[in-house]
């Protein structure tokens, strides 16, 4: 008699058909569809209204999809120390994922995952007709 043998006949499984069965009773199967990775990009606007309103966001730009628009006019309007904290905490989560940020006016910030750049330029060319 082989070791594995023993090893069925001290757990109680007389035969390889009733290791088998409770096996089978046994196992679990996992749903693979609900987790197929998301391939839309969401392009998302936040409004920062205290520092504590960065987490919406923070955690939106760390899941990789979202391109990220935030308005921080109600937080510079009330607390421009509070403005910089939240901004350089947006930019450190922002540089962890290697993404893009840059402002557009006083009153917006857009961020993007590591596949998308901002277009920046000094001056739009005029439209010639």
């Amino acid at each position: 008699m082989g070791i594995l043998s023993n090893i069925k006949e001290k757990l109680g499984f007389s035969s390889r058909e009733d290791y088998m069965d409770e096996f089978e009773d046994n196992y679990v199967e996992i749903d693979t569809k609900g987790a197929a990775k998301r391939s839309k990009i969401l392009v998302k606007p936040f409004v920062i209204s205290e520092f504590n309103d960065i987490k919406d966001a923070l955690d939106a730009i760390r899941e990789g999809y979202t391109i990220a628009l935030i308005n921080i006019k109600p937080l510079r309007d009330r607390d421009i120390v509070e403005l910089k904290r939240a901004v350089n905490k947006i930019k450190k989560t922002c540089d962890a994922i290697e993404g893009d940020i840059a402002g557009f006016g006083e009153d917006w910030i857009v961020v993007t995952p590591n596949f998308a750049e901002v277009y920046r330029n000094v001056q739009t060319e005029e439209i010639k007709e």
